[in-house]
């Protein structure tokens, strides 16, 4: 059994307590975790406020906390195989897809790195003789960031990449759920050279590590990725010590597809979109929203494609749809369907767990025309796709809006201006037109309503994590007037 460690202060270290790990793939254990608690999460967010105002970290220029980066970035390209491999075990996310998304990794902290001297202030002309005046981007402050099991060393990138970038300390909080390759992360950073307590990584459950982090009084910022129940408790928490927030919060994606477009690129796309990942993707295409003259012929190319799919386990390259990160979220997915088929939904294809070890579902796909299904509204988190149809571009819209998230849309159409209409029309952070889950570091990324508020990627999430200082020089040598004395 393998055994993993905290990273606080520069150091390597247990936890008050310890949790086992479980493989998604067979249901068994294989690791022993650190499990973070209050005492440990005082002493990282401690470390990191030492190293913030008092240590050497706040004394390196831009450009020295860039070459910094450029190091970790190199590092984790060169250990990106053994991520991916923890990862895999860790979640059952397939071995092909970590393997390729670690790599890209790499690049988002060679972006921050080449942007962490480019971070300018301003100098203003002000309305006032005699003075000059500038302002100024600093750090925030300590940054607690809360990452999840799924794509956890993406997601973390998207946060400490800008936060290193920008200047802050930051402790990372691990998922209790798969949080081996973010503690392996860690000995990465270590050997980048980081100056101990700029990055602590620790891992722990919700009341006992997260409620600490997130309502801690030294944390200046909270930077969550999760689901929004958990959110309101983060905000919640934030109330304690007025930290800001940006949120990350999933989302029911629409994927809109006219008459007109290749229906073999949008089948492609949507089969990426909802069951890369095994679903599991904040982005997931969960809701198909098909022009009703081609919903027949659509959806026989989506059963055949997802019926070809090959499940198996996650460390075979040739798997292309792996087991759910964990029993609990593979019971939510089955009940969801369930109810699904009981309210009127169509199962297409899929929808029964199979026999054997593991937290296996297989690719769904709901047909929900007619029908108030809970699978159209709420969010899956796993392999299934409901599919509804419409007649005009108006109804298109209107489906697609009719959700409280706002992550991610996908749209799909010969029709250049109704392509730019949709584009408009769309209440979501995300427009992907004729493809899907495509991401850059240079790109933002965020949503809208309960898909949550704040970007990651591009400069937008670095000048997140900085807070403006303005400064006043008075340049008049001559000595200020008594304000007392009538003239």
């Amino acid at each position: 059994m393998q055994r993993f460690q905290s990273y606080i202060d520069g150091e390597f270290v247990d936890g008050e307590a310890r949790f086992q790990s479980i493989d998604p793939a067979t249901g068994k254990i294989w690791a022993e975790m650190p499990e973070a608690r209050e005492s440990d999460v005082d002493r990282a967010v401690s470390a990191a406020e030492t190293a913030l105002y008092d240590g050497p970290w706040s004394k390196l220029t831009a450009t020295q906390r860039g070459k910094l980066l450029y190091k970790l970035a190199d590092l984790v390209a060169a250990n990106a195989q053994k991520l991916a491999e923890l990862e895999t075990r860790d979640t059952g996310k397939i071995i092909r897809e970590t393997s390729a998304q670690i790599a890209y990794v790499a690049d988002y902290y060679r972006y921050y790195a080449g942007l962490a001297d480019k971070i300018e202030g301003a100098y203003l002309p002000i309305d006032k003789q005699d003075m000059d005046v500038w302002l100024r981007r600093e750090p925030i402050g300590v940054v607690a960031m809360v990452v999840p099991w799924n794509s956890q060393l993406f997601l973390s990138a998207v946060k400490i990449g800008p936060a290193l970038a920008a200047g802050c300390a930051m402790v990372v909080k691990a998922s209790e759920d798969g949080p081996a390759p973010l503690l392996e992360f860690a000995r990465l950073v270590h050997e980048a050279g980081f100056p101990a307590g700029v990055v602590n990584i620790i891992t722990g459950f919700g009341p006992s590590c997260g409620s600490a982090l997130s309502r801690h009084p030294k944390v200046a910022h909270i930077a969550f990725t999760g689901g929004p129940e958990t959110a309101r408790h983060v905000v919640r928490n934030s109330a304690e010590n007025l930290a800001s927030t940006s949120l990350e919060l999933g989302g029911k994606s629409p994927f809109i597809v006219f008459a007109d477009a290749d229906l073999e690129s949008a089948a492609n796309a949507q089969v990426a979109g909802i069951f890369a990942a095994t679903g599991q993707s904040c982005v997931a295409g969960s809701r198909l929203i098909v022009e009703r003259s081609v919903k027949d012929k659509f959806l026989a190319m989506l059963k055949a494609k997802a019926e070809a799919i090959r499940v198996g386990i996650p460390s075979d390259m040739a798997t292309e749809v792996g087991p759910l990160a964990t029993k609990r979220q593979q019971d939510h997915v089955a009940a969801l369907v369930d109810r699904s088929v009981e309210s009127g939904a169509r199962l297409v294809t899929g929808g029964r767990r199979p026999d054997g070890d593991g937290f296996y579902f297989p690719p769904t796909i709901l047909d929900c025309d007619g029908v108030a299904s809970p699978s159209l509204a709420e969010e899956f988190f796993g392999p299934v796709l409901s599919v509804v149809s419409f007649e005009t571009e108006a109804e298109a819209l209107r489906l697609a809006n009719d959700t409280g998230y706002g992550l991610a849309s996908g749209v799909f159409t010969q029709n250049l201006t109704r392509a730019h209409r949709l584009m408009k029309g769309l209440r979501a952070g995300i427009v992907w037109v004729n493809t899907y889950r495509a991401v850059s570091p240079i790109a933002p990324f965020g949503g809208f309503g309960l898909s949550g508020h704040g970007r990651e990627g591009g400069l937008a999430a670095a000048l997140d994590y900085t807070r403006t200082k303005t400064i006043w020089l008075r340049t008049s040598d001559d000595p200020i007037p008594d304000p007392f004395v009538m003239r």
